[in-house]
Order: structure tokens, then C-alpha cells, then sequence
């Protein structure tokens, strides 16, 4: 039996760059989380503004709390292979292994489209691929988290071994965005296309959810960022 959850969503809004960063408080973003029976102490949300060089937040103590990504790995965890050649592109398929878990899991899955449909067998196959060694020098390098794999390779971002923050994630996803991790500019525009999760003539939505029970809690995390786009005139 679930003796609770914690919600954290992170989002980062996107637009053209400008001075003066300002840092508030929302605290009426709670009530958004009470009318969905979320009790506000277990919950957080933190947006970054590009446009007004802004940050926005909901509970500050749980944004700066650090807790498993869970699937929201997926995306760091391709990063990586693209990065190191395990995956040359996002068509690579890893071969279904034959253990019966779930209908979109159950069959050969390329990067992307295991990416839409969170196959955890397909991420935890491309991470030993990649291997200890290569995986602890990026998460280091990119300073992802607590950077602790607990000296496993498909297990460590499900485990509790490696754990992150709202606002380190919405970090992480900012530079994703304007391609200033130290990794190439290819790898990261094509882990962005994974991410790509809604387009329409207004706007495109970039993103990643995470679930996972630890200690009878569960965490639900849901992290990305948005496209205004405008018409220059």
C-alpha cells in the first residue's frame, strides 16, 4: 500500500534573451495542486522565463530537495550515447528480449520511438553499453544531480543511488536547450527532437515524465520546456 506521493514538475519557457535576472515567489500555485487533491507541502514547480531573464517558483524548500530522476534520465541517458557512438542516430534499435512487461514495450524499439513510450528495458540496455566508466565521466563532467551510480549501470537513476533537484534539472534542460553542454551540438539537437512532444503553429512543447515508488512513496516528475513561437513582422 502507498503510504503517500510527491509531485515535482519543472518546466523552462523559452524565448530571446534579456538582462536583469528576477527570482519569485508563486504562491498561489498551490491551489492548482489543492484542486487536484496534491498536498502542497509534497509538491513543487519551478519555471524559468528566458524571455524576462526570470525564475518562477512554487515551495522552494522541495525544488532545492533532491530525489531520483526516474524516466526523466532518459534523456541524459541518450545524450549520452549519441555522444559516445553507442546509438550513431535516434534509429538504433536494441532487440526485444523476449520478456513479457508491457504491449509498447514487448517488440524491437529504435531510441525514439522507446523514448515515447518510456521502455525501461531499452534505456537500461543502452546504459550498459555505454558502460560505468564513460557514464560516470559524463555525469561528472555535465555535473548531473548527486552524480552517485552506487556502482551500478541500469539500475541508478531507478534505485535512489542518483539523485537530482527541480531546479538542477531545470538547469540541466536550459543549457540542453541552448546547446551549451560540454558535448557536441548533433547530440543535443537530437535528444531535443525526442523530447518533442507537442507541436502547433504557437508553440512547441519539449518533454519527459518520470515515476517511481521509493520507500512506499511515489514520485512523479514532469520536466521540459516551451516554444512561444511569434511572427517577426
Amino acid at each position: 500500500m502507498k503510504s503517500g506521493y510527491l509531485l515535482l514538475l519543472v518546466m523552462v519557457v523559452l524565448g530571446s534573451s534579456c538582462t536583469n535576472t528576477r527570482v519569485k515567489e508563486q504562491k498561489q500555485w498551490g491551489d492548482i495542486f489543492s484542486a487536484y487533491g496534491v498536498n502542497v507541502k509534497d509538491a513543487c514547480f519551478e519555471m524559468r522565463d528566458n524571455n524576462h531573464e526570470a525564475v518562477h517558483y512554487f515551495n522552494l524548500d522541495r525544488c532545492s530537495e533532491r530525489f531520483t530522476p526516474a524516466s526523466t534520465f532518459k534523456i541524459f541517458n541518450a545524450l549520452v550515447a549519441l555522444e559516445t557512438g553507442v546509438a550513431a542516430d535516434d534509429q538504433l534499435v536494441i532487440k526485444w528480449d523476449s520478456i513479457k512487461r508491457r504491449q509498447d514495450w514487448d517488440c524491437d524499439l529504435n531510441m525514439h520511438d522507446a523514448f515515447k513510450v518510456s521502455c525501461v528495458p531499452y534505456y537500461q540496455e543502452l546504459a550498459r553499453r555505454i558502460g560505468l566508466g564513460r557514464m560516470q565521466h559524463y555525469l561528472d563532467t555535465i555535473r548531473y544531480g548527486n552524480m552517485n551510480m552506487g556502482g551500478t549501470i541500469d539500475q541508478f537513476w531507478l534505485n535512489d543511488s542518483l539523485k537530482v533537484t527541480a531546479d538542477e534539472q531545470a538547469g540541466f534542460l536550459k543549457k540542453l536547450y541552448f546547446t551549451e553542454l560540454p558535448v557536441s551540438e548533433r547530440s543535443q539537437r537530437i535528444v531535443k527532437t525526442l523530447m518533442l512532444a507537442e507541436q502547433t503553429p504557437k508553440y512547441n512543447l519539449y518533454y519527459k515524465t518520470g515515476t517511481n515508488t521509493i520507500s512506499g512513496k511515489t514520485i512523479y516528475w514532469i520536466v521540459g520546456f516551451a516554444e512561444r513561437i511569434e511572427k517577426v513582422k
